[in-house]
């Protein structure tokens, strides 16, 4: 009995072994571009919420590691083996779920801050657009005002 996990171990197991299917199967989906700081906002806090939920599971993959440490002191070579073989597939696993969503993260931030920017600059270019259209549209001063042509030249 000694060399047997409790009961509490498979229960763990199988929970961060669904949490993770679901995690990497929601980061699994295709990036695709998009165009709407809104939803890229949305996009970032279900991240920000699989990084926290990541660090709530945390607590029981480290009891699954004790465990395995204690069981491996305790069962038979083959048992202990089995046991360590199944922790090191989760590890690697858990290893690169949080990779990849530190990564997702990084790179969706980035394209925010790349969007953030050019809606700045379309936002000031239409509006120097805007003040650049009211200007040509001014009325030309009369062939003989060279104050007013000399004025407009240096508008232009």
């Amino acid at each position: 009995f000694d060399s047997l996990p409790p009961a509490h171990y498979k229960e763990t197991m199988n929970t961060i072994l669904v949490w993770m299917q679901q995690s990497e199967t929601k980061l699994s989906m295709p990036q695709v571009a998009i165009a709407e700081y809104e939803i890229m906002e949305q996009r970032l806090r279900e991240y920000k919420a699989l990084q926290s939920s990541l660090q709530e599971q945390q607590k029981g993959l480290n009891y699954l590691s004790t465990t395995v440490e204690d069981l491996s002191r305790k069962a038979p070579a083959e048992v202990s083996q089995s046991y360590r073989s199944e922790i090191e597939v989760v590890l690697g696993r858990w290893k690169k779920l949080s990779a990849q969503l530190a990564e997702h993260c990084q790179k969706l931030e980035e394209r925010m801050t790349k969007l953030q920017r050019f809606q700045n600059d379309t936002k000031t270019l239409k509006k120097w657009m805007a003040e650049v259209d009211v200007f040509l549209k001014e009325e030309w001063p009369a062939l003989g005002d060279s104050e007013a042509l000399e004025k407009q030249l240096e508008q232009c």
